[in-house]
C-alpha cells in the first residue's frame, strides 16, 4: 500500500485514536506485537508484515470504525485490486461492541465500572487503566473479559448504565441467536459457551421462527422483570416512630406489630433488616443519606418502610418535625446511588396525607366511638394538616401511600396499621402462591381489600405510586 498515504493518515491520527486501533487489531495481531506502539506508522508495518495491507479493506474498516470518515478519501484513490471479499479480515463484533462501550462510557461512570470490577484486577493495574479500553484490555489478559465471557463486564455496565448494558446485551443476543441458527442448520455439535448463554438464556423458551412461542414471560425474562439473583436480595429498612416527644401528636400505639410483621415477611422474602426505633426528623435524614452512599451492587433491590405520623408531602420526626417524601427518596436516585440504578426502590408509608375524612358519613367535630362514656375505640389516626402532593418520578421508584393525599389512615392500637398489615397480608400470599403475581397486581389487591372495611365510620383508600420499569415478583427465598 502507498507509504504516503499511509504516512498523511498517522500525522492525523490522535494519540487516543492509535490506542483505538491497537486494541481492534487485538484479533489480526499477536498482543507482544502490540506492545510499544505509540503512533499509526509502527502499527501499519505490523499490519503489514502480516499481510493485512495488500487492499486497502481492512484499514477502511478500521477508519470507519473509529468514526475517521474525513480519512477514507485517502484510501478510495488507491488502485490496489482488492482480493476476494471472504479473504480480507475483519474486525470482529465483539471487538468493535467493546470500542462502543469504551465511546460512550463517561469519566464518571468510568471510575464506577473500575471500581465494580477491582476484584478482577490487581490494584496496581487497575490504577493504570486510563481508559475502558485499558481495562478490556487487562481483563482479557487475565481471562475474565472474552467473546464468550461477558459476564462480570456486563453485571458491572449494568449498575450505573441501562443502555451501555444494552449494548452489550445486544452482542449476547445476536452471538446466541448465531449459535442457535447453526444448530438448526447442521447436524454437527456446536460449542455453546456456558458463560455467555447461561446467566441470560438459562430457563427460557427458545422457539424456532415457524413455531410461535405462547409460553408467558415468566420472572427469568430480564426485559419484562426485574432480577432478584443475589442472597440476600438486599435491605428492607424499618424506620418506626412510637414516641413522640412534643405535645401535639400521640404515641403511635400498634406500630410495633406492623415493624414485627414487615420484618417477619421481608425476611423470608430474602432481604436483610435493618430496624430504626424513634427518629427524630433529622436523624431520618441522616440514616437515609448514610444509607444511600453504600454499595449496593451485591442487592437486587431496597426497601424502606416509614411508619410515622404524616401529613400532605411528608411524614414527621418523633421530635414533630417534617421530613418530605422526597427527603426519603432523593439519596436513592440513580444520581445519588448509582450501584442501584435500575434496580426496584420500593417505599411504604404508613402515615396520613391529611385530616380529611375519607367517603362514608362524614364523622362529628368528636370522633365516634371517643365521647364520654362510650368505651374508646383501638383505631387511631397517624394524621396532620395538608399540602400538595410529591411522586418520585426518577426511575424504578415504587411509592405506597396508605392513604391518597389530603386523607386520613388508620392504625389499630392492637393490632397494627389497617395498610401496612394488609400489605403484609397480600405479599404472603402472593409469594406462597404458584403464580408469578408482580407488585402492583399485589398492591390492587390492597386497594381493594382496605377499602372495603369502615374505620371509625369513615373508608381508607391506599394508592402506590410508581416509575417502574419491569415487573416485580417477590417470592420467599
Amino acid at each position: 500500500m502507498d507509504r504516503l498515504k499511509l504516512s498523511r493518515i498517522d500525522e492525523d491520527l490522535e494519540s487516543s485514536e492509535v490506542a483505538s486501533l491497537c486494541f481492534l487489531c487485538r484479533d489480526v495481531l499477536a498482543r507482544k506485537r502490540l506492545e510499544g506502539i505509540n503512533n499509526a506508522r509502527d502499527l501499519f508495518l505490523r499490519l503489514e508484515e502480516n499481510g493485512l495491507l495488500e487492499n486497502n479493506s481492512f484499514l477502511f474498516e478500521l477508519l470507519q470504525t473509529i468514526r475517521r470518515t474525513d480519512l477514507l478519501n485517502l484510501l478510495e484513490s488507491d488502485s490496489s485490486p482488492p482480493e476476494e471479499a471472504d479473504a480480507n479480515p475483519i474486525l470482529s463484533d465483539y471487538r468493535v461492541m467493546l470500542y462502543r462501550v469504551d465511546q460512550d462510557i463517561t469519566r464518571e461512570n468510568l471510575s464506577m465500572m473500575k471500581f465494580l470490577l477491582s476484584s478482577q484486577l490487581g490494584k496496581r493495574q487497575m490504577e493504570m487503566c486510563n481508559t475502558a479500553l485499558d481495562v478490556f484490555a487487562e481483563m482479557e489478559k487475565t481471562g475474565s473479559l472474552s467473546p464468550t465471557s461477558l459476564h462480570e463486564v456486563h453485571a458491572a455496565v449494568k449498575q450505573f448504565d441501562q443502555q451501555l448494558a444494552l449494548t452489550i446485551q445486544r452482542y449476547i443476543d445476536n452471538r446466541v441467536n448465531t449459535i442457535l441458527s447453526q444448530v438448526s442448520n447442521t447436524s454437527q455439535p456446536v460449542d455453546v459457551s456456558i458463560s455467555e448463554t447461561q446467566s441470560n438464556y438459562e430457563g427460557m423458551n427458545i422457539c424456532s421462527d415457524a413455531e410461535p412461542n405462547t409460553k408467558p414471560s415468566s420472572p427469568d425474562d430480564h426485559t419484562e422483570y426485574y432480577a432478584l439473583i443475589h442472597k440476600p436480595r438486599g435491605l428492607c429498612v424499618v424506620i418506626n416512630n412510637e414516641d413522640f416527644l412534643g405535645t401535639q401528636m400521640k404515641n403511635r400505639k400498634g406500630t410495633q406489630e406492623d415493624e414485627k410483621a414487615l420484618c417477619s415477611l421481608f425476611s423470608r422474602l430474602g432481604f436483610t433488616m435493618l430496624v430504626h426505633n424513634n427518629l427524630t426528623a433529622g436523624a431520618m435524614k441522616q440514616e437515609l443519606q448514610k444509607l444511600g452512599a453504600r454499595n449496593f451492587v451485591n442487592d437486587d433491590a431496597l426497601v424502606v418502610c416509614v411508619l410515622s405520623h404524616g401529613e400532605m408531602e411528608c411524614v414527621f420526626g418523633t421530635d414533630e418535625q417534617r421530613v418530605n417524601i422526597t427527603d426519603l427518596t432523593r439519596p436513592f436516585t440513580s444520581e445519588g446511588a448509582p450501584t442501584l440504578a435500575g434496580k426496584p426502590k420500593l417505599f411504604f408509608i404508613q402515615a396520613c396525607q391529611g385530616t380529611r375524612y375519607q367517603g362514608g358519613s362524614l364523622p362529628h367535630p368528636s370522633l365516634p366511638g371517643q365521647e364520654e362514656g362510650v368505651p374508646q375505640s383501638p383505631l387511631e389516626e397517624d394524621a396532620g394538616p395538608i399540602k400538595g402532593e410529591t411522586v418520585p418520578w426518577e426511575a424504578d421508584f415504587l411509592l405506597g401511600m396508605a392513604t391518597v393525599p389530603q386523607c386520613k389512615s388508620f392504625r389499630s392500637t392492637t393490632t397494627g396499621s389497617i395498610y401496612i398489615q394488609e400489605v403484609c397480608t397480600q405479599l404472603k400470599k402472593s409469594a406462597e402462591s404458584s403464580a408469578n403475581d408482580d407488585i402492583l397486581t399485589v398492591l390492587t389487591r390492597v386497594n381493594r381489600e382496605v377499602s372495603k372495611g369502615k374505620y371509625l365510620n369513615s373508608k381508607q383508600m391506599p394508592q402506590p405510586k410508581y416509575t417502574l420499569t419491569k415487573k416485580l415478583v417477590l417470592k420467599y427465598v
